[in-house]
C-alpha cells in the first residue's frame, strides 16, 4: 500500500530506497526532543534509540513508517519521542498484535525471538514502567454482589434459598464476566429490592421466639380404612362415599399430658349430573379413644370447605383417633356424593413450659435471653457483633456493634415485643447495610508514600472465596485471617476450598461464561430449519406438494369424491415428512452439553492436568443421551462419564462441544463469523476490533453469485472483497469454516444444500490444515502459548472481577512462563493468579495513578488489536 502522490516501491530496495531510510533514521533519532523532561524520561527514550528503533525500520518501514499510516499506526507522526514512547496504548497493541504473529505479516520479514524478548522488555520496563519487583496491582472498584454471589453467601450465613433470579434484575457483564466491578451499579430500583430481600430472609431464616407450640399435621391418607391393611391408594383413606358406611382410624402418638388443639379439615367432592339433584344424606362421628368429639350431618354441600377446631386433654401415650361414616337415606346415588379426608393439625399442648425451641433457634442464638436488662443488652451485642462480623467478612467495630444493639433495643423493649425479634429487626440492617451488599476491603499499614500495600487478610479471605466458592468466606478462612496466618497457608487452602463441593460454583460461573456455555439452555436454534439445509432432493415429496398445489387452486366444491380422498391424503402425508425431525435439540441435550463442557473443564482442574487437553483430547463426558445425539455407540445410562472418544473423532476439545457449536451459530445455519470470532477471543486472545457501522447483511453478497445458490464458503468470500471487511474476515473466516461440518445443532454433516462441506482453510499466521481436527492440532502444538496467555487473562479478569490493563503484562507474563515450563498443568495457573501481585495487593492513597480516571469503554476498545 502506498500513498497516491507516490509511484509504487520496487519489491527490491536500491541504493536511493536505501538512503531514504537512513534519512528516515536520522530524522527519528535526532528530530524528536523534550524540554524540561525529567530525569527518568530520557532514560527511557535512550533504551527506545537503541533496542527498539533499530527494529522499528528493519520491519516496520513499508506500513507505519516515512508518511505509511496502514491500520492507523504511524510511528513518525508523534511530536517527540517522548510522545511516542509513552503511549502506553499503541505499544499494547504493538506488544500483542507481534506475539500473536499478526504483525509483521507473513509476506513480510519478522523479528526473529531474540528480538521479540528485546521488543517485549523494552515496552513493558520502558513504555509500561513495569518493576518487575513490585508490578502495580492496578484500579479497583468497589464490587457488589452479584446475583449468584448474594444467593450463595444468604444460603452460607442463613441457611435461606433465596430466588434471586426472580427477585433481582440481570446483572450486566463487562470483559464476558458478570462480576465486573465496573459494571455491577446500583439503581434506586436495585436498593429496594435489597431491602426487601433482606427482610424475606430473615423472616424466614430468624426465629422471633424462644419457644413455639408443637404443631404436626397428619395427612388424610393416614387414616387406615377398617378392614384394609398394607399399602393402599390414597382415595381408599380419603374418600367416604355418603352411600356406603366406613370407618377410618389413626393412631396418635403424645409426647406430653396436655392440652391439644385439633384442626380437622374436609372437603364436599360432588360429581354433577345436569338436571339431576341428589338428596342423599350422610353423618359423620369424630371420635378420640372412643370418645365422641364431633358429630355432624350432610347433604349436598356445594364443594365446601369444612373445617372444624376442637379442644381436647390428652395424657401422654398412644391415642385413637377414628372418622365414622353413616349413610342416613337409601335413595338411587344421583351426584357421586363424598367427604374427602384432608388432614388433622395437632397444636399442643398448651403448657409453654414443655414448648420446644423454634427450628433454627440454636444457629442464631446458643441460648435464650437473660431477664436482666443490662445481661439482655450484653448478650444482644455479642450476637449482632458475632453476625455483622460474618456478613461484613470482617470483624466489626465497636461503635458499629453500639448502633446494631440500640436498634435491637429499640425493637424487643417494646411491650409485647421479643427479644429474638429485636435481634432480627438488627440483622435485617445488616443485610441491608452496603458493607454486605458490596465487598469492603482494606490494605496492612504500610510505610509513608508506598505505593502498593498487600490487601488485609479478610480482603484476601474474600477474594479467595469468592473466586472460587462464589460466596462468603467459610469459619477456616476467617480464623487464619483472624491469626494472620492466611498468606502463609495458602496453598493448603487453596487445595481445601477446590476440594469442597462449593467450588462448583468456580465450574459454573467462569466455564458458563468464558466459553458462552450456560447460554446453550436458551439459545434460540429452529431444529427444522437446520436439518433442511441438509437434506437430499426427495421427487416423491416434490411431486405430492406440487399435486397438493394443484387441488389447493381449485375450490372444495369443485372436486370430486376421489380429488377430495386425494387431497385428505396428500395433505396428511406432506404434514407428516415436513414434521419429521431426525433428531431434536431438547432440553435434555442442551443439559447435557452443558455438563459436558463443565465437566471436561473439572476434569483438568481436579486431575491437574494440562490445559492443552481443553483443545485437543481424545475423551469428553457423556451420557447416553448425548452419545446417541452425537453418534457415538457404547454409551448407556443417564449419568455423565468419561468417555474415550473413537479413533480421528472431531470431538474431542472445546470445539467439538455441542455447546460452543450451538451458541456460536444463528437459529437455522451455521455461523463462520461468531465462531471464528469465539476462536480468536476466547482461545488465542486476539479479538478484531468492533465491525465498523451499517455493515450490509452477509446474506447480501449472494446478489453476486449467479447460477447456484451459494455456500457459505463462497458468500464469505465475496464479502471478504469490501475493503473494510477483509482484514478482520481473513483472521476469523478460516477459523469459523473449520468447524463447517458441524451444523448449528452441533450435528456433524459432511453436505449442505448439497455440496461437500470444506473445511480446509489457512491461519493468518500462514499454517495450513484441512478439518477440524488439524485445527485443533495445530492450535494445540503451534498456538499453545497464545492459549495459556488466553486462558490466563480470562481467569485473572474473573479473578479480580476488572478487565486487564497494560501494567498487568508483566503478571500475565509470569504466569504464561509458568505454566510453559509445567506442561500447562491447571495447578500452575491457578496458583499463578492468586500468588500475584493483582490478586494480593492494592495501590495505596500514594499511588498518583490511583486518582487516574476510569478509562472510557471506547478507549479500552482501542487497546483491541488493530485492523
Amino acid at each position: 500500500m502506498q500513498r497516491e502522490s507516490e509511484s509504487p516501491k520496487p519489491k527490491s530496495r536500491s541504493g536511493q530506497a536505501r538512503s531514504g531510510v537512513f534519512c528516515l533514521t536520522l530524522t527519528l533519532l535526532l528530530g524528536f526532543r523534550l524540554l524540561g523532561a525529567d530525569a527518568a524520561v530520557p532514560t527511557r527514550v535512550e533504551h527506545f534509540r537503541s533496542e527498539v528503533q533499530p527494529l522499528l525500520t528493519k520491519y516496520c518501514s513499508d506500513c507505519h513508517l516515512d508518511g505509511m499510516k496502514k491500520g492507523g499506526v504511524a510511528f513518525d507522526s508523534f511530536e517527540s519521542e517522548q510522545a511516542l514512547t509513552a503511549d502506553t496504548l499503541l505499544w499494547f497493541k504493538v506488544l500483542k498484535n507481534v506475539r500473536a504473529g499478526l504483525m509483521p505479516p507473513q509476506n513480510k520479514p519478522r523479528p526473529d525471538p531474540e528480538e521479540q524478548a528485546r521488543l517485549a522488555s523494552w515496552i513493558k520496563h520502558d513504555a509500561f514502567g513495569i518493576d518487575p519487583a513490585n508490578p502495580d496491582p492496578g484500579r479497583v472498584t468497589v464490587r457488589r454482589l452479584n446475583r449468584i454471589e448474594y444467593r450463595n453467601t444468604v444460603h452460607d450465613l442463613l441457611g435461606i434459598d433465596y430466588d434471586t433470579e426472580n427477585e433481582f434484575p440481570p446483572d450486566d457483564t463487562g470483559y464476558g464476566f458478570d462480576n465486573i466491578g465496573d459494571v455491577l451499579t446500583v439503581s434506586p430500583m436495585l436498593l429496594e429490592k435489597y431491602i426487601d430481600a433482606a427482610k424475606s430472609v430473615v423472616a424466614q431464616a430468624v426465629p422471633v421466639t424462644a419457644r413455639v407450640m408443637p404443631e404436626r399435621t397428619i395427612n388424610g391418607n393416614q387414616f387406615q380404612p377398617e378392614g384394609i391393611t398394607g399399602p393402599m391408594k390414597k382415595k381408599d383413606a380419603t374418600f367416604l362415599s355418603y352411600y356406603e358406611p366406613k370407618l377410618i382410624s389413626n393412631t396418635i402418638p403424645v409426647p406430653a399430658t396436655g392440652h391439644y388443639q385439633l384442626a380437622f379439615a374436609m372437603a364436599a367432592v360432588e360429581k354433577h349430573v345436569e338436571g339431576k339433584s341428589d338428596y342423599n344424606r350422610c353423618r359423620l362421628i369424630l371420635r378420640t379413644d372412643g370418645k365422641e368429639i364431633l358429630r355432624k350431618e350432610y347433604g349436598r354441600e356445594n364443594g365446601r370447605v369444612l373445617t372444624y377446631n376442637l379442644e381436647q386433654d390428652w395424657t401422654a401415650g398412644k391415642h385413637e383417633l377414628t372418622v365414622e361414616l353413616e349413610p342416613l337415606t337409601t335413595n338411587e346415588p344421583i351426584r357421586s356424593l363424598a367427604l374427602r379426608i384432608d388432614s388433622l393439625t395437632i397444636r399442643g399442648p398448651a403448657d409453654p413450659a414443655s414448648w420446644p425451641r423454634p427450628k433454627n433457634y440454636e444457629r442464631f442464638f446458643p441460648h435464650e435471653a437473660p431477664a436482666g436488662k443490662s445481661e439482655r443488652r450484653l448478650y444482644a451485642r455479642e450476637l449482632l457483633q458475632k453476625f455483622a462480623g460474618r456478613a461484613f467478612r470482617r470483624p466489626v467495630d465497636a461503635l458499629t456493634a453500639d448502633r446494631l444493639t440500640e436498634l435491637a433495643a429499640s425493637v424487643y423493649s417494646q411491650s409485647g415485643k421479643t427479644f429474638e425479634s429485636g435481634i432480627a429487626y438488627a440483622m435485617t440492617a445488616v443485610l441491608a447495610s452496603p458493607r454486605f451488599i458490596f465487598r469492603e476491603e482494606m490494605t496492612e499499614r504500610a510505610a509513608a508514600g508506598t505505593p502498593f500495600a498487600p490487601v488485609d487478610e479478610y480482603s484476601l479471605a474474600s477474594r479467595l472465596s469468592y473466586f472460587l466458592w462464589s460466596s462468603m468466606p467459610d469459619e477456616e478462612l476467617t480464623r487464619l485471617a483472624t491469626a494472620g496466618h492466611l498468606r502463609e497457608e495458602l496453598q493448603p487452602q487453596l487445595k481445601r476450598m477446590l476440594a469442597d463441593p462449593r467450588s462448583k460454583a468456580f465450574i459454573q460461573n467462569f466455564v458458563g461464561q468464558w466459553l458462552q456455555a450456560r447460554d446453550i439452555e436458551t439459545v434460540v436454534i429452529d431444529n427444522r430449519a437446520v436439518l433442511a439445509r441438509e437434506e437430499q432432493p426427495d421427487p416423491e415429496l416434490e411431486r405430492q406438494k406440487s399435486r397438493l398445489r394443484e387441488l389447493r387452486a381449485k375450490r372444495q366444491e369443485n372436486l370430486s369424491a376421489e380429488e377430495n380422498e386425494e387431497f385428505t391424503k396428500l395433505r396428511a402425508a406432506v404434514f407428516k415428512r415436513s414434521s419429521e425431525t431426525k433428531v431434536e435439540l431438547s432440553g435434555e441435550v442442551r443439559q447435557a452439553m452443558r455438563q459436558e463442557t463443565e465437566r471436561c473443564f473439572e476434569y483438568v482442574l481436579r486431575q491437574d492436568r494440562s490445559l492443552v487437553e481443553l483443545l485437543d483430547s481424545n475423551y469428553t463426558f457423556l451420557n447416553e443421551r448425548l452419545a446417541r445425539y452425537y453418534g457415538i455407540p457404547d454409551v448407556t445410562g443417564n449419568e455423565m462419564r468419561l468417555v474415550s472418544l473413537p479413533t480421528n473423532s472431531p470431538r474431542g476439545g472445546i470445539l467439538g462441544q455441542g455447546t460452543v457449536l450451538a451458541v456460536t451459530s444463528n437459529p437455522t445455519r451455521t455461523s463462520p463469523v461468531k465462531r471464528g470470532l469465539f476462536i480468536l477471543e476466547n482461545i488465542l486472545g486476539t479479538p478484531p476490533p468492533p465491525p465498523p457501522p451499517n455493515i450490509p447483511p452477509l446474506e447480501d453478497a449472494a446478489k453476486g453469485i449467479k447460477g447456484h445458490d451459494p455456500s457459505l464458503r463462497e458468500l464469505l468470500a465475496s464479502h471478504r472483497e469490501k475493503p473494510l471487511c477483509s482484514s478482520c474476515h481473513n483472521r476469523m473466516d478460516p477459523l469459523g469454516l473449520a468447524l463447517e461440518n458441524f451444523n448449528a445443532m452441533g450435528l456433524w454433516r459432511d453436505e449442505e444444500r448439497n455440496q461437500p462441506v470444506d473445511p480446509a482453510g489457512k491461519l493468518i499466521t500462514g499454517e495450513s490444515f484441512h478439518d477440524v481436527r488439524e485445527l485443533k492440532h495445530l492450535l494445540a502444538a503451534n498456538h499453545r502459548s497464545d492459549f495459556y496467555r488466553c486462558v490466563t487473562e480470562k481467569l485473572l479478569t474473573y479473578a479480580l472481577g476488572r478487565g486487564l490493563e497494560y501494567y498487568d503484562t508483566q503478571t500475565v507474563d509470569e504466569i504464561v512462563s509458568k505454566l510453559e515450563q509445567q506442561e500447562g498443568r491447571f495447578s500452575s495457573l491457578l496458583s499463578g493468579v492468586v500468588n500475584s501481585a493483582p490478586f494480593q495487593k492494592r495501590r495505596t492513597s500514594a499511588t498518583l495513578k490511583a486518582t487516574e480516571p476510569a478509562r472510557p469503554s471506547q478507549e479500552r476498545a482501542e487497546m483491541k488489536l488493530s485492523q
